[in-house]
């Protein structure tokens, strides 16, 4: 046992022990971001399903049923009016001429 290639042997054998350990308790980090990413997005998910959960109720009602094709198809109740604007399409744009810089320019627009 106390013979030098023993030794060595023993050695050489620990060295690759304790690489692996090296390697594993990385991998081990790795997994326990990943972990804590997975459960931020099932978080979120479960917040969305009880989002989704309270507007599938609240469109179970009249209620909720009128507010979204108010909102969504702009219906009116009877005796209601509603206003549209409408942009005019015939309004003249006028174009804007880039101002020439430098000497030339200056000279340009001095004579202008």
């Amino acid at each position: 046992m106390q013979s030098k290639p023993v030794l060595f042997i023993l050695g050489v054998g620990i060295l690759i022990f304790a690489w692996s350990v090296l390697g594993f308790w990385s991998k081990m980090q790795d997994t326990a971001k990943n972990k804590k990413i997975i459960e931020d997005k099932i978080t979120a998910l479960e917040q969305q399903k009880q989002k989704l959960s309270s507007d599938i109720n609240n469109l179970n009602t009249d209620e909720g049923k009128e507010k979204i094709f108010r909102e969504n198809f702009g219906l009116v109740k009877e005796g209601e009016n509603e206003i549209v604007i409408v942009n005019d399409k015939n309004t003249i744009a006028t174009p804007v001429q880039a101002s020439s810089s430098g000497f030339f320019g200056f000279l340009k627009n001095l004579f202008k």
